[in-house]
């Protein structure tokens, strides 16, 4: 991986900047790769779009600005409406399935679903759908290590939903792997 680009999309409230915040420390400090972040929302807090950006480099970035996102992780449907069409052929698109219905045909991608909802809803809150969206990304990119993103997680999530949060990356990420080995077979 010389360089990738990762555009995290959904609603405020789904822990969208947070995911890049997350992923962009595991990089940085425990995965020896630099990375830069950028992030938009919508005038409200929560319900409106939102998104995080994050380039990933072995070495030095110089435009801190995605140019076309390899990676799409959309949370909601207005996410992916608004940015897929920028995924390019071969990119991967990795989609809340109860939340976001497609609307073309994706054989030019990798297309990766994961109810992050339900997962996050079996753990008791929705809250942590974004935790368990990160372990489905990190298994089927491998952009990012398991063990760089539980390092990450303190600091960064509250103290006292630590072990649940690292509990919902595991329930994303072991979803992950099977669909790796699904996709493999």
């Amino acid at each position: 991986m010389s360089t990738q680009e990762i555009r995290f999309s959904g609603f405020g409230g789904q822990g969208i900047i947070r995911c890049a915040l997350i992923t962009g420390k595991a990089l940085s400090l425990y995965d020896d790769k630099f990375a830069t972040m950028t992030q938009s929302f919508g005038p409200e807090a929560r319900g409106s779009a939102c998104a995080a950006q994050l380039v990933v480099s072995d070495s030095r970035i110089l435009y801190p600005y995605i140019t076309q996102p390899g990676v799409l992780m959309a949370l909601s449907q207005e996410a992916y409406d608004l940015y897929y069409p920028e995924l390019p052929n071969g990119g991967a698109l990795i989609v809340e399935e109860d939340l976001v219905k497609l609307k073309s045909d994706h054989s030019n991608i990798k297309l990766w679903r994961v109810p992050a909802t339900r997962f996050a809803e079996d753990l008791g809150n929705r809250l942590f759908t974004n935790l368990v969206a990160l372990g489905f990304l990190t298994a089927v990119t491998n952009v990012v290590t398991a063990d760089a993103m539980k390092k990450a997680l303190p600091g960064l999530v509250p103290d006292r939903f630590l072990k649940i949060n690292q509990k919902a990356f595991d329930k994303g990420y072991e979803y992950g792997v099977e669909a790796m080995n699904k996709a493999a077979s």
